[in-house]
């Protein structure tokens, strides 16, 4: 696939590649948030396949989608520190040519920007160099800060998603949104920080 790997930066805020030596950050910082992730991260509805079971398999599970030109798997850094991570998902090709956004952070860093520029970053790249017409974002309704996230960045609200997504023990309604390479101007990154004056 065109485009990958690759790490992007502007500013204090980078995305690159998921590595194996990233383990002990990821940890350090997955763990940290914990509870704070736990309404807004995806999970397994009884009776299926148990989900990778390392940071070794995941890396490799990512590293195996990214070939196939299925997805890439951003970590998002702030002063070359790990803080989260924005993964492009369920890349379509064809007649389509779309994929899902998503994206989480740590909790430490959040309110300073570094999530909608990371997933400019990866948006702008996705559109400009990987060749991909649509972007979607699906988020649960309640999560204010991620909703902000997709409206600063002018992807366009779609509709509801009743049941959308597994979290946290139940089925759980989206908000859908969507950007399209017509839709984004001079780039994504550089509309949202005209937008927000940064």
């Amino acid at each position: 696939m065109d485009g990958w790997p690759a790490s992007l930066h502007h500013d204090r805020v980078g995305v690159r590649p998921l590595r194996r030596r990233d383990k002990t950050a990821w940890r350090i910082v997955r763990t940290r948030n914990q509870d704070w992730l736990r309404a807004w991260e995806a999970t397994l509805p009884p009776g299926s396949a148990p989900a990778t079971s390392t940071f070794s398999s995941m890396v490799r599970e990512s590293r195996r989608s990214a070939r196939r030109g299925q997805g890439m798997p951003f970590v998002t850094t702030y002063d070359d520190r790990l803080v989260g991570q924005v993964t492009v998902s369920s890349i379509t090709w064809g007649s389509a040519r779309w994929a899902g956004l998503g994206y989480w952070v740590d909790r430490q860093v959040a309110g300073l920007g570094v999530t909608p520029t990371a997933v400019a970053l990866v948006a702008d790249h996705c559109f400009r160099t990987v060749g991909l017409h649509r972007l979607e974002i699906a988020v649960r309704p309640e999560n204010v800060a991620s909703l902000r996230v997709a409206e600063k960045l002018g992807f366009r609200q779609e509709g509801r998603a009743p049941r959308y997504l597994h979290i946290d023990g139940g089925w759980r309604d989206h908000v859908l949104f969507a950007l399209t390479l017509e839709e984004v101007g001079r780039g994504v990154l550089e509309e949202y920080l005209r937008r927000t004056g940064v």
